[in-house]
C-alpha cells in the first residue's frame, strides 16, 4: 500500500500522524488482536455476527460527539438494523453463550468497540490524507505494535511449517480484507461519515449466510433469511436522503 501511495502520489496523512498512529493501536493492534484471539475460543460464526452488528451501534454513538449529525431516519434505521441482527444471532446461535464461548464473546465486543474508534478517528485522519495513504501507514504502525506479541506464542518458529493453505488464507487477508476491504471503509468514511459508513457491517451476516450456502452447503434457518430481509430494511432506512436533512434534534417536537 506505501508503493501504491507513493507512485499514485496518495497523500499519507502525516500532518496527523498521532492520530494515525492512535488509530492504528485500535483498528490494527487492538481489533485484531482481540478479534484472532477471539476466535480460537469462540465459533467464527459469533465473530461474524457480533462485530459487524455491534460496531455500527457503537460507530453512531461515538460519531455524535465529534459532531456527526444525528438524523431521525439514521437513528430509526439503526434500530431496525439491530432487531434484525439480533433475529439473525437468534436464529444462529440460539443464545448460548457459556464458558470460554462467552469469554470469546466478549473479546469480540472489545474487537468492535475498537473498531469503531478507528472508524471515528478515521473520520479525522482522511481529510488530512487518502484513504489508502493512511491505511498504509496505520496498517505499517499496528504491524509494529502486533509483531512483538508473537513472541509470546511460538516466536514464530512455526511459521516454514505453516501449509500452503496457510498462506493463501493470509494472502486473501491481505488483499481483499486490508488493501481492499480496509482501503474502501475508509474512503467511505471520508465520503458517508463514520456513522453511515459503519453500517455496511451489518451487510456481513448476509453474506456469511449466503456464503455458508453457495461454498459450505449449509442450510440457514428461516429465522436467518428473515432476519437478513430486515437488516437490509433498516440499512435502507438509514441510508435515504432527504432535502433538507433533518436531524434528530430539530425533529423532536417543541
Amino acid at each position: 500500500m506505501l508503493v501504491i501511495a507513493r507512485v499514485t502520489g496518495a497523500p499519507l496523512g502525516l500532518r496527523k500522524l498521532p492520530l494515525v498512529i492512535l488509530a492504528a493501536a485500535f483498528g490494527i493492534f487492538g481489533y485484531n488482536a482481540l478479534v484472532f484471539f477471539a476466535l480460537t475460543i469462540t465459533p467464527a460464526s459469533d465473530g461474524a455476527l457480533i462485530v459487524p452488528t455491534i460496531n455500527p451501534v457503537l460507530t453512531v454513538l461515538f460519531a455524535s460527539f465529534l459532531g456527526e449529525r444525528l438524523t431521525a431516519n439514521k437513528l430509526v434505521g439503526l434500530a431496525i438494523a439491530t432487531v434484525g441482527a439480533a433475529i439473525v444471532i437468534a436464529a444462529a446461535t440460539g443464545l448460548t453463550f457459556t464458558g470460554e464461548r462467552l469469554v470469546g464473546d466478549l473479546l469480540l465486543l472489545g474487537g468492535a468497540a475498537c473498531w469503531s474508534v478507528y472508524a471515528i478517528l478515521g473520520s479525522i485522519t482522511t481529510r488530512h490524507g487518502s484513504p489508502l495513504g493512511v491505511t498504509a501507514v496505520a496498517c505499517l504502525a499496528g504491524a509494529v505494535m502486533l509483531f512483538p506479541l508473537g513472541f509470546l506464542e511460538h516466536g514464530y518458529t512455526d511459521v516454514p511449517s505453516w501449509p500452503l493453505v496457510a498462506w493463501l488464507d493470509i494472502a486473501y487477508l491481505v488483499v481483499f480484507a486490508t488493501i481492499i476491504g480496509f482501503v474502501l471503509f475508509y474512503w467511505a468514511v471520508r465520503r458517508f461519515g463514520a456513522g453511515l459508513a459503519s453500517m455496511v457491517s451489518y451487510l456481513v451476516p448476509i453474506f456469511a449466510l449466503i456464503q455458508a450456502v453457495t461454498i459450505l452447503g449449509e442450510q440457514p434457518e428461516p429465522l436467518e433469511i428473515v432476519g437478513g430481509g430486515v437488516i437490509l430494511v433498516g440499512v435502507r432506512v438509514a441510508t435515504l436522503r432527504f432535502k433538507p436533512e433533518t436531524p434528530l434534534e430539530e425533529a423532536a417536537p417543541a
